[in-house]
């Protein structure tokens, strides 16, 4: 018997495809242009330079991604400050994540460019990944899924008031 898993929030993924948002712009630049508050965009954090948003297609539960507001592609391209505040805010997505969720460990990498699985290449992001044993089990083996035990919205509440009381 073939059994369902109702993941309906990825339609918009699936669909999108790209990372492409409006036009030529990345999804990251159009959600910072679209004005919704931050709790619908699930941004966690904003710097000068640099902000830090959950994936909205994550692959556990606190997945974060930390990128410079302007839209540039490649690590060569930041200037100074970026680069600064960049890993300064992935330094603290790392004590945001092990505070709140107490992971085995986390993830902490960047692809750069389509062919090095960048799946949304023009616009450059870190990303936050809190892993713990055993969390890849039968499902992502076996079935090709992953199980994410908790709504992007409270993992939102959890990381953005988390990193306010972290990091003042």
């Amino acid at each position: 018997m073939l059994e369902h898993l109702w993941n309906g929030w990825r339609a918009d993924y699936v669909q999108r495809g790209t990372g492409r948002g409006s036009g030529d712009k990345s999804v990251f630049s159009s959600i910072l242009e679209s004005g919704m508050a931050d709790d619908e965009s699930f941004i966690v954090r904003r710097g000068n330079r640099c902000f830090a948003i959950l994936n909205a297609f994550p692959y556990s539960c606190g997945h974060v991604l930390v990128l410079p507001y302007r839209e540039v592609g490649e690590l060569e391209l930041l200037d100074d400050v970026e680069r600064g505040e960049l890993w300064l805010m992935v330094q603290q997505a790392v004590t945001v994540l092990k505070e709140e969720y107490r992971p085995h460990g986390v993830n902490v990498g960047i692809n750069l460019g389509a062919a090095a699985g960048g799946s949304i290449a023009q616009h450059l992001h870190v990303h936050v990944v809190p892993r713990w044993g055993g969390d890849s089990n039968f499902m992502v083996s076996v079935a090709n899924t992953k199980i994410l035990p908790e709504a992007l919205g409270t993992t939102w509440a959890r990381v953005s008031r988390r990193w306010s009381e972290s990091v003042a």
